[in-house]
């Protein structure tokens, strides 16, 4: 799993051990140890080379839990489950930019005095309306485009 770094806020800070981290997610340490085989989790690493959990990681291990505990999911599919959730995440955020942005185009974007404005758009008939009328050129009127 790809790990967020923020502003080195709290969730993000890893201060738990296994066996603290196992007792808030409320699974045995050797599940823990599996699932960081598996790629679920990324635990940080002290120089030591201990495990340490963050808030986040431990949400992420409840997440996981209640996937694969309360919905039947396979370890496989909660670890797809939880890679489309966090790339939701991320573009939801994307999007988020892009309306910040386009609002401020729009905003800029307002006519400036001694500016022309752009040229009209012409636009042409359609393809449908263009093969009606050699159709009619052809067949001649139909009933339909009689008037009385």
């Amino acid at each position: 799993m790809k790990r967020e770094e923020t502003d080195g806020g709290r969730e993000d800070r890893a201060v738990y051990v296994i066996s603290v981290a196992a007792e808030l997610a409320g699974v045995h340490p050797q599940t823990l140890r599996i699932y960081e085989r598996k790629g679920l989790v990324t635990p940080r690493r002290t120089a030591g080379n201990s495990r340490r959990y963050s808030d986040r990681d431990i949400e992420l291990l409840r997440r996981i839990q209640e996937l694969t505990q309360e919905r039947g999911v396979n370890l496989a599919g909660a670890r797809m489950i939880i890679d489309l959730l966090s790339q939701v995440e991320e573009l939801e955020g994307k999007v988020e930019k892009l309306h910040i942005e386009l609002r401020t185009e729009k905003r800029s974007a307002r006519p400036r005095e001694g500016v022309a404005p752009p040229p009209p758009v012409v636009l042409r008939a359609s393809t449908t309306v263009a093969v009606q009328r050699a159709r009619r050129q052809l067949t001649g009127p139909s009933e339909a485009d009689t008037t009385y």
